[in-house]
């Protein structure tokens, strides 16, 4: 299962790497013949997908590492640190494009062979499906966050390369001004995505709980062993793909040390089956006594 997981998440990569490269070239000569600053949106916008596929490539190989002597955590937290980097590129860009197309639209100029703009940007929609098929495949089959959250990011793209199209198009028909919107809009939509990008990673960085609904679940499958009593006590955290889980749970006070023990792994057994197996569990056993039950301190 492991092996499958790295085989699929890696075929991913590099797949969406050589697809957006072929785009890159093709976007690169429409904006060079059209001289169309949506199309340098575009192609911009088609850069940073490439770095970011190409960065994330390289931190994956890292951040997949098992723990060692150094790093008792493991090294999850590498793809937050890429993510702030790839947040930073992406603003600088953004404002590079949002300026461009300001002074485009205070000194329009006509579009030179702008239906080369209108037949790549529809190139470049049925490459993005492509991705995106692939994409959804290896998500099925891995769970794979960091590719689900690429495969996100390219449908979003569909849209831009939609966009993209349309505004060249205006543009050819004589409404110059059309090209130069869709430029500025587009470079809002980098920003956007700088800031979900940089907030993710911020969130994994400074240890932010998992959702309320896992942490139901959590409880759920904790309480739900007949022999818990309670559970309190709950902190958790992700760093990566790897989850971190620590709670107590109370258990009578009169079961031997190896009867708490087995069933302390029952537990993290159970919740392993419906999370996976990129969990980290701490289990701690308060005793109690069946009549002195202490109220269980769900967060």
């Amino acid at each position: 299962m492991t092996r499958q997981y790295d085989v699929l998440v890696r075929f991913s990569s590099l797949f969406t790497m050589v697809v957006v490269s072929i785009m890159i070239a093709a976007k690169a000569w429409a904006w060079l013949a059209s001289g169309s600053a949506a199309m340098l949106g575009s192609l911009t916008d088609s850069l940073l997908d490439i770095s970011a596929s190409m960065m994330s490539f390289l931190v994956l190989s890292y951040a997949l590492r098992p723990a060692d002597d150094d790093h008792r955590f493991g090294h999850g937290k590498a793809e937050a640190l890429a993510g702030l980097g790839q947040a930073a590129f992406i603003s600088g860009s953004a404002c590079f494009l949002a300026f461009h197309g300001i002074e485009r639209l205070i000194n329009p100029v006509p579009l030179p062979h702008s239906m080369l703009g209108v037949w790549v940007s529809g190139f470049a929609i049925l490459c993005t499906l492509l991705v995106v098929a692939v994409q959804q495949y290896v998500v099925k089959h891995t769970e794979s966050i960091a590719v689900k959250a690429d495969s996100l990011h390219y449908k979003g793209d569909l849209l831009l390369n939609a966009a993209v199209l349309v505004g060249i198009y205006l543009a050819s028909i004589g409404y110059l001004f059309a090209d130069s919107v869709f430029a500025i809009g587009v470079a809002f939509y980098l920003l956007f995505n700088c800031w979900e990008i940089a907030k993710e990673s911020a969130n994994h960085l400074m240890d932010k709980e998992i959702s309320d609904e896992e942490k139901v679940r959590l409880i759920s499958i904790i309480s739900k062993h007949p022999d818990v009593q309670g559970v309190h006590d709950l902190r958790t955290r992700q760093s990566g793909k790897q989850k971190f889980v620590q709670f107590h749970i109370e258990l009578d006070k009169q079961l031997s040390l190896q009867q708490a023990h087995a069933i302390s792994a029952e537990v993290c057994e159970k919740i392993r089956a419906v999370f996976g197996e990129h969990i980290d569990i701490m289990v701690h056993q308060d005793p109690v006594a069946l009549n002195e039950r202490c109220e269980s301190q769900n967060p």
